[in-house]
């Protein structure tokens, strides 16, 4: 697991539908939930069902945010998507050190031979747990817990609350996906 001070920037990649703009909702309620400061927004275009679509999340444990421009030098990438690593430069910007996190059944050396730099690679089968866990690929609560394995942002126990309001009826079979990836998520440092 990475840790990292002060302000985190992620920017989620996913396709229209697949919840990458929820899950950074859910993780800026959960920040603030813990006394942090946090803010989830998309960049919007003339997405729609099945399109490249970005989110951005910036959290901060001691000050306000104040910046509200997307980010293009992002701590941490979070691809939803893995058809998205052949059409979107997903590592545009990422910062030297950081964390790429991908939804994949490939293995390291595959993911590293396409995606080599200096950064933190954490894979996971997030599509396989969706399907197994949910009965659906849409991956953003899955996603969630395989970025808590890769980096410290916020504890699993604070997303408990902004899952159960956003999804209801379907809240434990998320909470239950996000353990799961936590569990099944590997990474290299």
């Amino acid at each position: 697991m990475v840790s990292k001070t002060g302000l985190i920037e992620i920017r989620w990649h996913g396709r229209g539908g697949m919840g990458a703009v929820t899950s950074a909702e859910l993780l800026a309620k959960a920040a603030i939930d813990e006394g942090k400061y946090g803010q989830a927004f998309p960049a919007f275009g003339p997405e729609r069902r099945g399109a490249p679509v970005v989110a951005f999340d910036r959290i901060d444990p001691e000050k306000p945010i104040r910046v509200r421009a997307e980010i293009r030098e992002p701590d941490v990438v979070i691809v939803l998507d893995p058809t998205l690593l052949s059409v979107v430069n997903v590592t545009s910007g990422l910062k030297e050190g950081g964390v790429l996190l991908i939804n994949t059944s490939k293995d390291f050396a595959t993911i590293q031979k396409d995606f080599p730099g200096n950064w933190k690679l954490a894979l996971v089968d997030a599509s396989r747990i969706a399907r197994e866990v949910l009965g659906v690929p849409i991956v953003n609560t899955t996603m969630l817990g395989a970025l808590l394995k890769a980096v410290d942002v916020v504890k699993m126990e604070s997303l408990v609350e902004p899952v159960k309001e956003r999804f209801e009826r379907l809240a434990e079979k998320n909470l239950n996906a996000m353990k799961r990836a936590f569990t099944e998520t590997t990474v290299k440092e």
